[in-house]
């Protein structure tokens, strides 16, 4: 089974390395890496050649947003399953992408494998912050605020083809908007690895104190645009999130 990550930065000299680096330590080995980068002007694109042809695909030019460069990394993914490595995140370990494989590998008719996540400080020490364990997947969870942990997902490149990119309307919150379409409207066949697949640094493109009540906004429309009650659920999720804080 060929796995594709897809890494995207924009101005991530000082974590690009680490993100490259856990990719490339996985002992998993058939894995097609690509990087897209924003057209970086901080050094990023000088730490991604320094990695020569152990990317296997490394594009830079402007783009309008992360999502974007997402999407143009899926549309050059040529693996059987695709996940995100986050330019400010790393791999648990180098068995990860090993235990996503395991995991599809159980049952042919799975669609999506996820697993569990760390949130740690954005300092040497790397302190817990906050523990994301996933748990049972079901449609009941989603419709209480709950979703996976996005870049511990990794979804059969056929489905992604057949249910679509991100959605760029929304520009800060689009992986809620994609996670829900392929859970809740088009009710994929996930599967759950009871495993740390990843460990995410605070103060990233994604736990960015400064964009949480824009999140915060974004996500009310995007479960409304689902058809939800959109200020239950989100209240909900908000408090879910709390208690993996309170709880680590």
């Amino acid at each position: 089974m060929r796995i594709s990550v897809i890494t995207v930065c924009y101005n991530r000299k000082a974590t690009m390395a680490k993100a490259i680096q856990s990719v490339l330590d996985q002992d998993y080995e058939n894995i097609e890496y690509i990087v897209i980068d924003g057209n970086s002007t901080d050094g990023t694109q000088e730490v991604i050649r320094s990695f020569g042809n152990q990317i296997t695909t490394y594009v830079s030019e402007p783009d309008k947003g992360m999502y974007d460069a997402i999407n143009k990394g899926i549309a050059l993914a040529t693996g059987d399953a695709i996940g995100l490595m986050h330019s400010d995140d790393e791999f648990y370990d180098h068995t990860a992408i090993s235990k996503i494989v395991a995991q599809f590998e159980k049952d042919s008719t799975i669609e999506g494998v996820y697993g569990d996540g760390v949130y740690v400080s954005n300092d040497a020490e790397e302190r817990l912050i906050r523990n994301r364990i996933g748990g049972a997947f079901s449609i009941d969870r989603i419709k209480s605020g709950w979703l996976p942990l996005h870049p511990t997902v990794y979804l059969k490149k056929a489905v992604v083809d057949q249910y679509g990119l991100y959605n760029l309307d929304f520009k800060i919150a689009s992986d809620t908007e994609f996670l829900l379409r392929y859970l809740y409207k088009y009710k994929i066949k996930m599967s759950y690895v009871n495993q740390y697949i990843v460990k995410m640094r605070m103060g990233g493109m994604s736990t960015d104190a400064q964009r949480a009540f824009e999140v915060l906004k974004e996500d009310y429309n995007i479960y409304k645009y689902h058809g939800l009650s959109a200020l239950r659920v989100v209240a909900q999720k908000k408090s879910l999130a709390l208690k993996q804080y309170i709880l680590r």
